[in-house]
């Protein structure tokens, strides 16, 4: 790594709303309006026409080198799909300049580059093709890419008459497997079933792995953050921030002012109760205090319940549940804290805490249900369930649980665990090396 691939300097696109798409008009144009007034309608239609643009891109500058894995997020209308079209050479800059050294190969739709009338088969070699690439070396890599798609019945078939999956097998496999040192890629992932999506990640990180530059866009913080070690953020066509995954990602899933990370009941009247305690609000916080929906799987954090008891002389039992994408529990827990335990509370406003530890939850979204009873006669006060929710982002920088792996880990806990591992000479019995607490 090293070597400079991509250099984006003060790059910046303009839109024009409605209207001429284009501010260039043709030798016919100008003697059918007249050249007098097509001047005129110039001069005095500029405040006009600047008030129908708008800037997509605005001074975004960075640089990528070779064998980097950049992931590009941002909320709708960013300027995500205006940026990759620009390094794709399929629109320009109004501004600015983007150097790309190295063939570059793009994914930014279903089917992007494709020819509907030709045939699969004819696709590939015409793909490979408008990368420079020789049929010879196209047909060295036409089995593998026909096999990754899992279209052999269908490649000399019309990809017009192709499903959407079939496409998207297609055009992904082609992407990846022709080799151009730039390989941009746009919501790849959001078209086909989650077991195409799973080897769609793991044949790019292969192919990072082998030295060449990929850009990354996707809505899908887990494939960003096991994929990217840096990550840009753009937002309203400024690049807001460049840096490490967790630290951006983090920094993206909790800025929007509607997070999913805080959730109140100011109305005593509409907020979940019983006849004894009303829930006030319930949150989750850093180990720092900040409300947050994404946690670094390295980081202590620490979800929240803020209530009133009503009526003072109950003993309180209030639990916390976490649920994961799939429905599966992950884990209910009550609260022990022993200031309380089994003592009843006078009236007033209560925030119970529990601090939830590092490297417990797996990668993905956690959803947070809460629930308060009375111990005596488990009466329920309130049970509310997906009050708030959190993302927990699990980064290759090799010192988390996942250590140096970066392919796909299964399961709803990912703990740290101690491990050790001993050399076992040839001709000495193992049970010779073990001490003996770790006999069984």
């Amino acid at each position: 790594m090293g070597k400079l691939t991509i250099r984006v300097d003060r790059l910046s696109k303009q839109y024009r709303l409605g209207g001429r798409k284009s501010s260039s008009l043709s030798v016919g144009d100008l003697f059918q309006e007249g050249i007098k007034n097509f001047l005129a309608f110039e001069w005095l239609s500029v405040s006009k026409r600047e008030a129908n643009t708008f800037w997509a891109l605005k001074d975004v500058s960075f640089e990528v080198k070779a064998g980097e894995v950049v992931g590009l997020i941002g909320r709708n209308g960013a300027g995500k799909s205006t940026l990759l079209k620009i390094l794709s050479r399929i629109t320009f800059p109004t501004e600015g300049r983007a150097a790309l050294h190295g063939r570059v190969g793009s994914l930014l739709e279903v089917g992007t580059g494709f020819h509907p009338e030709l045939s699969g088969r004819d696709n590939v070699f015409l793909s490979g093709a408008l990368l420079g690439m020789k049929n010879a070396e196209i047909a060295q890599k036409f089995d593998e890419i026909v096999a990754f798609a899992e279209i052999e019945k269908f490649i000399d078939t019309q990809v017009k008459h192709y499903s959407s999956g079939m496409f998207v097998r297609l055009a992904f496999a082609v992407a990846a497997h022709l080799e151009p040192e730039i390989l941009i890629m746009d919501e790849v992932l959001a078209v086909g079933d989650s077991r195409f999506q799973k080897k769609c990640l793991s044949k790019m990180e292969d192919v990072g792995h082998h030295g060449r530059t990929i850009i990354f866009v996707s809505h899908s913080m887990p494939a960003v953050a096991r994929l990217c070690q840096r990550v840009l953020l753009l937002d309203q066509g400024r690049l807001l921030q460049d840096g490490p995954s967790s630290k951006v990602i983090g920094s993206y899933m909790s800025s929007d002012s509607g997070s999913t990370a805080e959730r109140e009941w100011p109305d005593s009247k509409t907020a979940p109760q019983g006849e004894v305690v009303r829930l006030l609000a319930a949150r989750v916080r850093t180990e720092d205090g900040e409300v947050a929906d994404s946690f670094d799987i390295r980081k202590t954090f620490r979800a929240e319940m803020e209530y009133e008891v009503k009526r003072g002389g109950e003993v309180l039992q209030p639990f916390f549940r976490f649920m994961n994408e799939e429905n599966v529990c992950l884990f209910c827990i009550p609260d022990n804290d022993p200031q309380w335990r089994r003592k009843p509370r006078p009236a007033g406003r209560y925030l119970t805490t529990a601090w939830l530890p590092e490297n417990l939850f797996a990668e993905g979204r956690v959803f947070v249900d809460v629930a308060l009873c009375l111990l005596h006669g488990t009466v329920v006060q309130f049970v509310e369930s997906n009050v708030v929710s959190f993302q927990i982002v699990d980064t290759p920088d090799g010192d988390s649980s996942r250590g140096d792996w970066s392919g796909p880990l299964e399961g709803v806990v990912r703990p740290m665990l101690k491990w050790t591992t001993r050399f076992i000479p040839s001709g000495v019995g193992a049970t010779a090396v073990l001490p003996r607490e770790a006999s069984l």
